[in-house]
Formats: structure tokens, C-alpha cells, sequence
């Protein structure tokens, strides 16, 4: 009688195992799907995390910027798999008037700052993050754009894959918005509950 009980409780507990592994398996399935993806990020018109990070040379960059717009590049190492990417930032660049642009990683990232380099990206500063800071704009994929005006709005945000991405949110960006100051918004709704998240 003891080898069966031993036998009922092993395969109930594989059981168990293979169900909860089996419900994580679909959420990250779920939380992968194109149509989740593209509701990261802020809604325009909404306040931006503020924070003040130094880059690798000490000096300190803000959010929200002391230029007109600041836009928040969300990527690390990887953007060197997006050439068309590379060529709209350096484009953006040009514009040291209106525009600050910056990289942030969500983890320090050795390898970064000298591909950055070497992608003819050496005069934008990159600034570790973290996860949370990336949590507070919702930006879990990249690369990730966010353009952020002088006193702290979302002007624009997008996941991007292309120079003409960035070209076309630089021109949204500058659109003027007349909204209330609002808390951060992220741009999907728990259904269930209606509970804004």
C-alpha cells in the first residue's frame, strides 16, 4: 500500500509542476504577440519618468531636458543590428539646437558605449538605467524610441526598426499638444477590471 501512495503522490506533484509550467509558457506566449507589443511605451501627451543619470564621461543628463526635446533611445549593444536605425539617430544628431538624444540601457552593458562607437554614434551619451526605469515607461522590446518635450510630456513614442521610423516620430513630436499635466499613462487597459495599468 505504501509504494502506491508514493507513486499517487510523485505523479501528482509532476502534475502540479507541469500545470504551472504549462500557465507561464502561455503568458510569456501571450505577453510576446505583436498586438502586445505595440501598446509599450506612454501615451503622448502624459508625464515622463523624471531622473538624472551620468553618462560614462560623469556628466549628468535629465529628464525632462533642458533642450526643447530630448529623445530617450531604449536599446544597447544590439542596435547594431539595425543599420537603418544607426543612420536615422545620426540624421536626429544634426539637430543639437532643438534635440538632445540620448541611449539608455536597462543594465550597465559594457559592450554599448564602443559599439556605439564604432557605429558613428560617439557623440551620444549612453546612461544606465534600470529595469524599473524601463518598467515606469513600459518599454519592455527594442530598439525604442520616446521623445520627450522640455517639461516632461510624452511628445512621441514607438518601437522602431527603421531610419524613416525615427524621421516621422521626430515630426509627430513636434506637433504642439494642449494637454492637462497627467500622471504616466501606459497605452492598454485591463479589460476585467477597467482598471487603467
Amino acid at each position: 500500500m505504501m509504494p502506491l501512495a508514493i507513486v499517487f503522490i510523485a505523479v501528482a506533484i509532476i502534475l502540479c509542476v507541469a500545470s504551472i509550467l504549462a500557465l507561464f509558457g502561455t503568458t510569456a506566449v501571450h505577453m510576446s504577440h505583436a498586438d502586445v507589443i505595440e501598446r509599450d511605451g506612454l501615451v503622448p501627451g502624459t508625464r515622463a519618468p523624471s531622473w538624472s543619470l551620468a553618462d560614462s564621461s560623469g556628466h549628468v543628463h535629465r529628464s525632462p531636458p533642458g533642450k526643447p526635446l530630448q529623445l530617450v533611445m531604449f536599446t544597447d549593444h544590439s542596435l547594431s543590428s539595425f543599420p537603418s536605425v544607426v543612420d536615422g539617430l545620426r540624421e536626429l544628431a544634426l539637430d543639437r539646437t532643438e534635440l538632445e538624444i540620448v541611449v539608455l540601457l536597462r543594465r550597465s552593458n559594457d559592450l554599448a558605449e564602443p559599439v556605439l562607437h564604432l557605429l558613428g554614434l560617439a557623440e551620444i551619451p549612453v546612461l544606465t538605467g534600470s529595469p524599473s526605469l524601463y518598467g515606469r515607461y513600459n518599454v519592455r522590446v527594442t530598439p525604442f524610441a520616446m521623445f520627450v518635450d522640455s517639461v516632461g510630456r510624452v511628445r512621441g513614442s514607438s518601437l522602431v526598426n527603421h531610419d524613416w521610423q525615427l524621421t516621422k516620430l521626430r515630426q509627430i513630436a513636434s506637433i504642439p499638444v494642449a494637454t492637462a499635466d497627467a500622471t504616466p499613462t501606459r497605452r492598454f487597459w485591463r479589460p476585467a477590471s477597467k482598471v487603467q495599468v
